[in-house]
């Protein structure tokens, strides 16, 4: 935990609160016995702590920013891999408590559970020393460089790969479901996209909408120029 606090940039009172938060349910459901919490209701709070410190940022720091200008940016940079390249820096999946299942399919190195776990750091934080703690840490390994102008990924995907197939006649797309998985208040949904009934791309995400955005990108990369 040391070690981890050194990357964090914070020594927390109660330590206790920063292990909760790399409690994976796996590791919580295989250790009822022991009273261990998973990190599902930390990760609650540190998402919203984290819409609310990247909001105020936007707003602040861009007074002209139309509001859906700055709804697409704050998704952006709290989305699953905005949080998953935040976990890497800190080489969270080496601290985080998994079951055994989830230890032997990859779930050290799995986007969505490092994500989880990046957010829920940030409310073990918050609850620890307060908003000015967390807030530290965002500006530190998200905010930290930004510039509006360099993010490119709040492209709309969708409407990119129906103009794309529009250029030849009688192309049609289809979405659909592939997957649901996670608590109600944190799912992750994977969508696929089909071109006249042939797959060309999946992708996941925290809404269907944001799910079904990763994978029309993923559909364009497959697609020819």
């Amino acid at each position: 935990m040391e070690e981890l606090e050194k990357k964090l940039g914070y020594s927390f009172q109660d330590r206790a609160l920063l292990e909760t938060a790399l409690n994976h349910s796996s590791y919580a459901n295989e250790n009822r016995a022991a009273g261990l919490e998973s990190n599902e209701r930390l990760e609650f709070l540190g998402d919203s702590v984290l819409g609310q410190i990247v909001a105020s940022y936007l707003f602040l720091t861009y007074p002209k920013m139309p509001e859906g200008q700055m709804t697409r940016l704050r998704a952006e940079l709290v989305c699953e891999q905005s949080l998953h390249a935040v976990a890497q820096k800190l080489e969270l999946g080496r601290y985080i408590k998994l079951g055994r299942g989830e230890e032997h399919t990859g779930g050290r190195q799995r986007e969505s559970i490092l994500a989880d776990a990046v957010e829920a750091v940030i409310a073990a934080m918050y609850l620890d020393g307060g908003i000015a703690v967390s807030k530290r840490f965002i500006d530190a390994y998200i905010l930290s460089g930004f510039e509006a102008e360099d993010i490119h990924t709040v492209t709309d995907y969708k409407t990119a790969l129906q103009e794309h197939i529009q250029r030849k006649s009688g192309q049609t797309l289809a979405y659909e479901l592939v997957s649901e998985s996670g608590p109600d208040h944190r799912k992750t949904f994977t969508m696929r996209v089909a071109l006249n009934d042939s797959p060309i791309g999946e992708g996941s995400g925290r809404t269907k909408k944001e799910a079904e955005q990763n994978a029309a990108k993923a559909g364009l990369k497959a697609l020819p120029e």
